[in-house]
């Protein structure tokens, strides 16, 4: 009994009705499913036309290849010539795949230079539009915000406009020229100045003590950051009224009487503190620098009122004039003596002096342990005298690049913070106003000079 499709023993043996013919079951029935028809005789064929046939299980004979050893050998040879065949189309895939990932490789890294490439150039095209920017003239677009006492409404209008559509201009050629001007004159004038008569002597300094103290900030944010004296020509609406003007962590910035010892105006406007302070000697301006990346130019009036007129944002670094190199740690101060050749500048290490001249250090001062910061150095208006405070307040007697400067005077700090935050001098060192983490303002001074009890 052979099946006529395979031509072996089939293990399930059907026959066709229509023919007679011996097939194996699973063979036929998947040729009925693809063709319904015999495949011998062509003739229509389905399922109900195959009848099973029983038979006594038989074991297929052995193959005659597999009878004998040479036979065996045989089987072995095609086996291991098919392994073969199958091992190099597998190290063919292989090889194709290495090359597949380093084409894939180097077009990554060329697509990442590409890209490097690319934000390179967007980089160098900021920049440039940055300083086509700071070149527009500033008299072609720039608006006067008008604004209400407190300067809220110029926040709000700055808010307003979209970022995009904002033209952020730089100084003009004409201010430059104006600036290069006053510096001219200002240096013929350095030279010729003599150290005003009026003066206070280091007599006189070492006698000083604490006059007042003033609260002048909010006591749920306390500390004054930054502090500026006005010392214009006289006859100014400043100068009549002895103004301080100080800068806190509440985000105001406050000017004070110094004579009276009233607070004129508090200023808010900025929506971080306030870190740094200073009063521009022309047409009573004065101005506001704060952690949110803002300057604020407020303007005074013989009413009393401070209007905030410009609102400066955007910093651009400018060229590179000169670099000092030295401290250890984040430098804090700056200072410019009125002689032209002095720079101080304050550090966590302490305080280092700078001949502009030549552009070396040529003293350091560590009046404190590695511990505690220097937060402020300040030279007097007359160039006199030098202020630093960190944990105390200590003035030295300005000596020259050999003689020595001498500490002349040491302030404890009064505030118990062990902050001292800023210290300034007033007209012909006459007093000292020092601020701290306390919201305090101090002023420090001849004890005759003291404030008679009301």
């Amino acid at each position: 009994m052979i099946c006529a499709i395979s031509g072996e023993v089939p293990e399930e043996p059907v026959v066709a009705k229509n023919s007679g013919l011996l097939f194996e079951r699973r063979l036929i029935e998947r040729h009925i499913k693809d063709s319904g028809k015999c495949p011998i005789t062509g003739e229509p064929l389905t399922m109900s036309d195959i009848v099973a046939i029983k038979a006594n299980k038989t074991v297929k004979p052995r193959s005659l290849q597999a009878a004998s050893i040479p036979g065996l050998l045989g089987l072995f040879q095609n086996e291991w010539d098919a392994l073969m065949l199958s091992n190099f189309a597998l190290e063919q895939q292989l090889h194709t795949a290495r090359q597949e990932l380093s084409t894939a490789l180097y077009q990554h890294d060329s697509a990442c230079r590409v890209i490097a490439r690319i934000i390179k150039e967007k980089d160098e095209a900021r920049a440039l539009l940055a300083q086509a920017e700071r070149q527009i003239p500033l008299s072609a677009s720039v608006t006067t915000v008008s604004t209400t006492s407190n300067g809220k409404r110029a926040a709000e209008d700055e808010e307003a406009v979209p970022a995009g559509k904002r033209i952020r201009l730089g100084i003009s050629e004409d201010i430059i020229d104006e600036i290069a001007d006053c510096n001219t004159k200002l240096s013929v004038q350095r030279k010729k100045r003599q150290i005003s008569s009026t003066l206070a002597p280091v007599e006189a300094l070492e006698r000083y003590t604490q006059l007042s103290s003033h609260p002048l900030h909010k006591t749920n944010k306390p500390g004054i950051l930054s502090a500026d004296i006005h010392l214009s020509k006289q006859g100014s609406f400043f100068d009549r009224q002895n103004i301080i003007a100080t800068g806190g962590v509440d985000t105001n910035a406050v000017l004070f009487n110094q004579s009276s010892g009233q607070i004129l105006s508090t200023l808010s406007g900025h929506s971080k503190k306030v870190t740094t302070v200073r009063f521009a000697h022309r047409d009573e301006l004065f101005l506001t620098g704060s952690a949110d990346k803002t300057v604020r130019i407020w303007q005074g009036s013989e009413d009393g009122n401070y209007n905030c007129r410009h609102i400066l944002k955007d910093h651009t670094a400018e060229s590179n004039v000169a670099k000092f190199e030295g401290h250890t740690g984040p430098v804090t101060a700056l200072s410019f003596s009125e002689n032209g050749y002095f720079l101080a500048s304050a550090a966590h290490d302490g305080v280092k002096l700078w001949d502009l001249r030549k552009l070396k250090n040529f003293r350091t001062f560590s009046p404190y342990d590695s511990n505690t910061p220097t937060n402020s150095v300040e030279f007097d208006h007359s160039g006199s005298y030098l202020a630093v405070a960190g944990s105390d307040v200590r003035v030295y007697k300005v000596g020259n690049l050999r003689s020595d400067w001498d500490c002349v005077k040491t302030f404890p700090d009064l505030s118990g913070t062990e902050k001292t935050t800023c210290v300034k001098f007033g007209p012909d060192a006459k007093y000292l106003a020092v601020g701290s983490m306390d919201r305090n303002l101090r002023i420090f001074g001849l004890p005759e000079d003291r404030p008679e009890e009301s």
